[in-house]
């Protein structure tokens, strides 16, 4: 299931596994590394900064920095990051971050997940568009990975 906006991107997943499970997958950055394609470095703390690289083929040169925001025990994880900052030697620390948010909550059989990435209005217009037509294909492969990450 997935609804976006030109602003947000809104997409969702049942997954047959333990919320607990899920909350590990998604707040333990070594584990968040393995089915998000990133080598990260340090633990994901609120208030703090964690860096790593991304690993999926063809994308090898990308830094990742995730800004975490928001870690309330098994039910949200937040962050801000740079969306599809992906072109070598571009300094995008001056640009406006968007939010993404994983949502957890209980259903028969699983876990539902729920992740939305916001903000893509602040971002410059050269970049708006292909930011958010990228995450939001990379959103549904996301989903994809983690699943097979928890379900395995």
């Amino acid at each position: 299931m997935s609804e976006t906006s030109p602003d947000k991107i809104d997409r969702s997943i049942v997954l047959r596994a333990p919320r607990s499970r899920v909350w590990r997958a998604l707040t333990d950055a070594a584990e968040f590394g393995e089915w998000f394609r990133a080598k990260l470095e340090g633990a994901f703390t609120v208030g703090q900064r964690t860096r790593g690289t991304i690993t999926h083929p063809g994308f090898e040169h990308v830094a990742m920095e995730l800004d975490v925001v928001r870690m309330e025990g098994e039910r949200l994880f937040a962050f801000r990051w740079h969306p599809y900052a992906v072109e070598p030697g571009v300094d995008y620390s001056s640009e406006p971050m968007t939010l993404v948010e994983f949502h957890l909550e209980d259903v028969e059989g699983g876990t539902h997940l729920r992740v939305t990435e916001s903000g893509f209005d602040q971002l410059p217009p050269e970049r708006r568009a292909t930011a958010f037509r990228m995450n939001d294909g990379g959103w549904a492969q996301q989903l994809e990975n983690i699943r097979q990450h928890v379900e395995a």
